[in-house]
Formats: structure tokens, C-alpha cells, sequence
């Protein structure tokens, strides 16, 4: 057991509240039984003014139990983990079962497909810091930001948050398993003023081991740049223009490819990637895939929450749509295999190319830089997107002005189609890899 669960958790405890969930179950009559149990803790400081805003701290324990009657399911969901409340919510869970429609596609993995060897990963570091030097880091980094440029009229909020878990997974096929993990993190968030206009931008680190955050100082001028950079924005007539997503809206654009290829999307038929496998769905040279085992990465789990051991998915090769993302239920109902993503994907990584930003500035030569998504106009069964935007214009491969009240719109099958380029620019502060990506052309609705 490492520094981390032995100041903060019990991990002895808790398998034993999942080996109670698991014995409840048997003598309740449940056929079969599975069960996750979280536990979390850590706080969270925001300094504003130069004072403590707020200080917020969480420790708490949810156990999810699903017990099985033949197909039949039931459920229950508790945080009171006394002996009581657990005998209470597996009996109120059985009685669910009885009254349930039969689901041919319900039920444990096969012990076969369950991760009884897996990984242990290196996902949990402490951070030694107390409350007391969070909020001086907090009050220095709104201070610091504050003096970068006098346009600079106030800080949102500047925030340090630190918190660890453990998450264990038992069912009544013999498998237990668990792992700990952490997060810890700053952010700064400011207001710069110019005349009557005012922007607002943000910076932030964040990462399962400390020593890989970025200095506050370095949280604080990146904040106070990029604020200032949008002072002056203009808005744009309604065009079609290349753009380019910058990494970290990038990412975002990845993970609605993986909702549309995730299992209950498929099955459902709520996707526009609907028998799609194995046909060009990104341009030749794109690959996709997951590392799931990486240590110190924050999407990083040795098994999924089926307790099938996760595993290097390709689901884009040279373009081409190889695999969904497969839980044991989703992959039940379509008669396939699970891919060991229940509960979601593991460090998506898109391959990257060997430009820059400023290369692929160049390369674009005019068009929109897209810094900042707004809205969640994205329909994953049509496959139309349309979201309200910021940035930057560019002009012979050069930044000309900021941008704001833009909306980009198009269709996701169509974006994904014209990709030109992915940068080398990669941006690791997620669950999913990627460097900035330029697209060929999208339409751009502005002020006429």
C-alpha cells in the first residue's frame, strides 16, 4: 500500500464493504451479484481579492450494486456504508430484480473476460500541501496575474484543489479488484477591460502527480496572456473559412467521435456511426486508439467497470472505422465482444503529424483559430453540430485579430472527412491526447 492510501483510505475496508454488498446478495437469494464502491477525498480552495473565497472540502463513499435473478436486474445506489443501510439497499435492489422486464443481454462477464491479472498502475501521488499553503498559492497566483498587465481589472476566482480516491470492483464470479488513484489541480480565471469592452479568459494545470503541475507563476501568465489577447475582438461575416481547433478544444471534437461509437449509442441506434464498422470515416494517415495502462495519465485503469482488464484499442486505422467501444451489456446486444470500455474510454490518442501551431498557421495561411467552444449543439444521431465560438483570425499565416459571437456549424461526419492535419502540439491534461487540428472548411455564421 502506498503513501496515498495509507493517509487517506482503509483499501482492507473497503473490499470488505464490497464482500459484504457480495454475502448479502447470496443470502438475499440473488443468483449473482456485482459491486463498485468509490471512495474520494480532498478540498478545494478559491482565493478572490486577495482573500479566501471559499473553502470546500469532500470525503464520501458510493457503493453501486446491481444483483441478478436469472436476466432479470436490479439496482441500488447508497453512500451510508454501515451494515444496516448495505443489508437494506441489497434487499431493496432483490426486489427490484422481481419486477423487472427479462434482458437476454443482462449479467456478469464471463470469468473468461474478467481481469484477475491486472496491471497495477502508477496513478495515485500525494501532495503534500496544507490548506493553509493552497490559499496562499491561490492569493499568489490571482496576485501575480493581477500584475501582468494593467488592462487586468479583476480575477474570477484563482483555485487549488487537491483529492484522492480508490475505486474497488467485486462480483460473485470470484473477481475483486481495486486500484487508487489522485488529481490534483490549479486554475486562475480573469477579467481584462479595454474602453467599455471586457474578456474574459482562463489558465489552468492539472495532474495525478503534482511535481507534473505547472508552477503558479506559469498558471498566472498564461491566464493573464491569453485574456489580454482577446481584447479587440471583432465579429466575422458569415463565411466558410478553414479552422483550426486548438488542442484543447480539439479534445472535445475527439470525444463526440467516442460517443458515437460507444456501445449504448450503437445498440440503441442513437449514432450517426450505425454500421459504420470498417468504412473511411477520417482521412487516410489518421489513427485513433487507446493506452489505457499508462502510468501517471489521469484517463489510466487496469479494468473497466464490468472488472474486464482494459487493453490498447485501435478504433481509427488510416482512417478506417475498426472497432466500437464495447461494454459487456452493449456488447451482448450486439453480438459481439466487450472491448473493456464500460464506464467509457481509456487515454484516447490521436497520432500526431510534425507541425506546430504556428506551422499549421502556416499551413491554413487564412482562416478562424478556434480557442473557446460555448453551447452543446451536437446531435450524435445526425451527426449536426453547431456551437458558438472565439478565436483568433488568421491572414497569411499569421494571427490578425481576435474574434467573438461566432457560430461554427456542420456535420461531424463531414469534419471528421476533412481533416487536413493534426499538430504536434499535444495536450495531455485529460482523457484524451491530442495535438490541434485543422479542418479544411466549416461554415462560420457571424453579424450579416
Amino acid at each position: 500500500m502506498n503513501e496515498v492510501e495509507q493517509s487517506i483510505f482503509n483499501s482492507t475496508q473497503i473490499q470488505a464493504i464490497a464482500k459484504q454488498v457480495l454475502e448479502e446478495a447470496k443470502r438475499a437469494g440473488a443468483q449473482h451479484a456485482e459491486v463498485g464502491v468509490s471512495a474520494n477525498k480532498g478540498f478545494t480552495v478559491t482565493a478572490r481579492q486577495g482573500e479566501v473565497e471559499s473553502v470546500e472540502y469532500n470525503q464520501d463513499k458510493v457503493v453501486e450494486i446491481d444483483v441478478y435473478q436469472g436476466k432479470r436486474t436490479g439496482s441500488a445506489s447508497i453512500s451510508d456504508i454501515r451494515p444496516e443501510a448495505i443489508r437494506a439497499a441489497v434487499e431493496a435492489a432483490c426486489h427490484i430484480a422481481q419486477f423487472t422486464d427479462e434482458d437476454q443481454a443482462a449479467g456478469l462477464a464471463d470469468k473468461s473476460e474478467l481481469a484477475f491479472d491486472y496491471p497495477q498502475l502508477e496513478l495515485a501521488f500525494p501532495w503534500v500541501v496544507s490548506v493553509e499553503k493552497a490559499i496562499e498559492l491561490a492569493c499568489q497566483c490571482e496576485r501575480e496575474a493581477l500584475a501582468y498587465d494593467k488592462r487586468i481589472m479583476s480575477a474570477e476566482e484563482a483555485t487549488v484543489a487537491t483529492g484522492s480516491g480508490l475505486f474497488v470492483y467485486a462480483n460473485s464470479n470470484g473477481f475483486t479488484g481495486w486500484y487508487p488513484f489522485s488529481r490534483h489541480e490549479m486554475s486562475c480565471v480573469l477579467i481584462a477591460k479595454q474602453g467599455e469592452e471586457m474578456q474574459r479568459d482562463y489558465s489552468y494545470t492539472v495532474a495525478s502527480d503534482p511535481a507534473y503541475l505547472e508552477s503558479v507563476s506559469q498558471v498566472a501568465k498564461k491566464a493573464a496572456e491569453r485574456t489580454v489577447r482577446r481584447l479587440g475582438a471583432r465579429r466575422l461575416p458569415t463565411m466558410k473559412s478553414p479552422v483550426i481547433f486548438v488542442a484543447e478544444e480539439a479534445r472535445g471534437l475527439l470525444g463526440h467521435f467516442i460517443g458515437a461509437i460507444a456501445g449504448g449509442s450503437i445498440y440503441r441506434k442513437a449514432s450517426f456511426l450505425v454500421d459504420h464498422l470498417d468504412k473511411k470515416i477520417f482521412p487516410d494517415g489518421i489513427h485513433l486508439q487507446e493506452h489505457p495502462h499508462l502510468n501517471r495519465a489521469l484517463g489510466s485503469a487496469p479494468f473497466d467497470e464490468d472488472g474486464v482488464v482494459t487493453r490498447d484499442n485501435v478504433f481509427i486505422e488510416n482512417g478506417v472505422l475498426r472497432q466500437y467501444a464495447l461494454g459487456v451489456y452493449s456488447a451482448r446486444k450486439l453480438s459481439m465482444k466487450t472491448t473493456g470500455n464500460a464506464g467509457g474510454v481509456h487515454n484516447l490518442v490521436i497520432q500526431p503529424g510534425k507541425k506546430n501551431l504556428a506551422e499549421l498557421l502556416k499551413t491554413m495561411n487564412k482562416g478562424l483559430l478556434i480557442t473557446e467552444l460555448m453551447g452543446h449543439g451536437i446531435n450524435l444521431v445526425t451527426g449536426d453540430y453547431s456551437r458558438g465560438a472565439s478565436g483568433f483570425w488568421v491572414e497569411n499565416g499569421e494571427i490578425q485579430f481576435p474574434v467573438h459571437e461566432i457560430t461554427i456549424a456542420g456535420k461531424l461526419q463531414d469534419m471528421y472527412a476533412r481533416i487536413k492535419e493534426v499538430g504536434n502540439d499535444v495536450d495531455i491534461r485529460g482523457n484524451i491526447r491530442t495535438g490541434s487540428i485543422l479542418i479544411e472548411e466549416m461554415m462560420i455564421a457571424g453579424s450579416r
